[in-house]
């Protein structure tokens, strides 16, 4: 898949078959809409594509008016967007930057500038509750009277049920925040996922516990950088880690802002998903996994953050919950999200 930041760019695809949206965790309603498109763009012999944001426009319109609240829960990071945008076949993915001229732009002039000269639009999909433009003025009736007047055609597509539950991002960020990962997986069509670099922290987890049954060199972990404030999920999980060797390793991972931590480490506060390897691989030594990209699968939540009164009882928290995740991983099934779906009404995307 092409990736532009903007449509200025000469190898952007002349003409396309478009859909617009944030897409955010791209759950298994984006997943329908994105075949769909794949397949009007092959019947038309052009590129399918993807217009999306960053940041999401909410996140932009509670940064101008200072109201953090109103912006969105992140369920995943514009890396993950991607990557399972690839996965769905999409072949370019526009990212357009959601700042105050994008926010002043009329409809008229989204369909002129983005639509046609920018992109190319031979065909869109959108869903029927589909607003756009300055003040979200645009509408789908709007989109389908400039298709016919301007030469490109438009269509609307309803989204899914998942046994009676309508989904969304908005499903998805509920079950996530319930800590109700089985749930966000029907939803989502997979395990909620994680992934990014390995950087390097305070080294603390690896002196944590060294002495302690089990835990052999102490409680080394991989930290990932979650790149916005305010993720949809938080707590302490047990988890699957792909990217570090054949197989998937087993391990538990702490995603928020470790509060039983000094706030101003080397992570400055940061939102960060630190995951220990139940199983540490013994080829990659102490520093291999650093630069490292892994894929990090959130399965089961044991709990919410805790804050512990020194580093002796966080030491004994994190023993207990390795236990409790080894716990886990001997008594979980392999969940089945993939059951099959059928359309309903609209998906906010």
């Amino acid at each position: 898949m092409k990736i532009f930041r903007g449509f200025h760019h000469p190898g952007i695809a002349g003409a396309c078959a478009l859909t617009i949206g944030n897409f955010d965790g791209v759950h298994r309603g984006h997943q329908a809409m994105l075949a769909l498109l794949n397949s009007e763009a092959a019947q038309r012999g052009v590129e399918s594509c993807v217009l999306t944001f960053e940041p999401h426009p909410r996140d932009y319109f509670a940064g101008v008016h200072h109201k953090p609240d109103l912006a969105p829960a992140r369920i995943g990071t514009l890396r993950d967007k991607l990557t399972e945008l690839a996965r769905c076949g999409v072949q370019q993915t526009v990212v357009l930057p959601f700042d105050a001229k994008l926010a002043a732009q009329s409809p008229e002039a989204f369909i002129d500038e983005v639509l046609l000269k920018g992109l190319g639009t031979k065909y869109v999909l959108v869903g029927d509750d589909f607003r756009f433009g300055r003040q979200r003025a645009g509408d789908y009736a709007m989109l389908d009277a400039a298709g016919q007047a301007k030469g490109f055609d438009v269509a609307r597509m309803n989204s899914y049920e998942v046994h009676g539950l309508r989904v969304s991002s908005s499903a998805v960020r509920q079950a996530l925040a319930a800590g109700d990962m089985e749930a966000a997986a029907r939803l989502l069509g997979r395990p909620y996922t994680i992934s990014g670099h390995v950087v390097h922290g305070r080294k603390l987890g690896r002196e944590l516990g060294a002495t302690a049954a089990g835990a052999g060199n102490g409680f080394r972990t991989l930290n990932l950088r979650f790149a916005h404030w305010k993720p949809a999920a938080s707590g302490i999980f047990a988890v699957l880690v792909h990217g570090l060797s054949d197989t998937p390793l087993p391990g538990v991972a702490n995603l928020g802002v470790r509060p039983s931590l000094d706030p101003n480490d080397v992570n400055g506060g940061r939102v960060l998903l630190e995951t220990h390897c139940l199983q540490w691989p013994a080829d990659l030594g102490p520093e291999g996994a650093y630069g490292k990209i892994v894929r990090v699968e959130l399965l089961h939540k044991l709990h919410d953050e805790l804050k512990y009164d020194g580093l002796e009882a966080l030491t004994v928290g994190i023993a207990k919950d390795c236990n409790d995740a080894r716990a886990y991983f001997a008594t979980a099934q392999a969940p089945n999200h993939t059951e099959t779906r059928r359309q309903t009404t609209r998906d906010r995307i």
